[in-house]
């Protein structure tokens, strides 16, 4: 041999490693609900705005964009959006006359089912590799981490997140983080 080693004698770091596991499923399942849900108004977005709608009593799109972590703005867009083919109706919320709650029409709830049928195989497909009953262990661990991760959510502060995960430098001081910080290059 000439100083060559063969890679299945050591370990690959990324067998390990959280993010590189995450980013592999969640890009897997990306393309293939974004393939799922082509032609939905807004795509994967459009399907999670009216999994809110159908997924409990009418709510007003400030708190739908909380829940789904989407700036207002966008929602009206997507709300827009699920509008025009029926799928959602605005009507004013009896409490505040401002606010406008968002209901599921029968159109939306058939297209949602439709719909989730359609990612429940891309689901299945993409867990192929597991039992049924670690799919469901998965499902339910991933469950209590995405409820526990939302509740911190943690991506309020992305600099306080990123001081927290990233080591102390040696000799380059605060300063010189702080200064980035208040350049906006955290």
């Amino acid at each position: 041999m000439t100083g060559t080693t063969d890679r299945r004698d050591r370990p690959d770091p990324l067998d390990d490693d959280l993010g590189w596991m995450l980013g592999i499923v969640f890009r897997g399942y990306v393309r293939a609900a974004e393939h799922a849900l082509a032609d939905f108004p807004s795509g994967p977005r459009g399907y999670q705005v009216l999994t809110a709608a159908v997924n409990g009593p009418a709510r007003n799109q400030g708190a739908i964009a909380e829940e789904l972590g989407i700036d207002r703005t966008v929602l009206t867009y997507l709300i827009d959006d699920l509008e025009r083919p029926g799928f959602v109706a605005r009507r004013a919320d009896p409490a505040d006359r401002r606010s406008r709650l968002v209901d599921v029409t029968d159109a939306g709830r058939a297209a949602w089912e439709q719909r989730q049928r359609a990612l429940r195989q891309v689901e299945s497909h993409l867990l192929g590799a597991l039992t049924p009953a670690e799919s469901a262990t998965l499902r339910a661990l991933l469950q209590r981490v995405a409820c526990s991760t939302q509740a911190i959510d943690p991506l309020r502060d992305l600099c306080q997140v990123v001081e927290q995960v990233q080591p102390e430098p040696a000799a380059t001081g605060a300063g010189e983080r702080r200064a980035g910080r208040r350049r906006g290059t955290t």
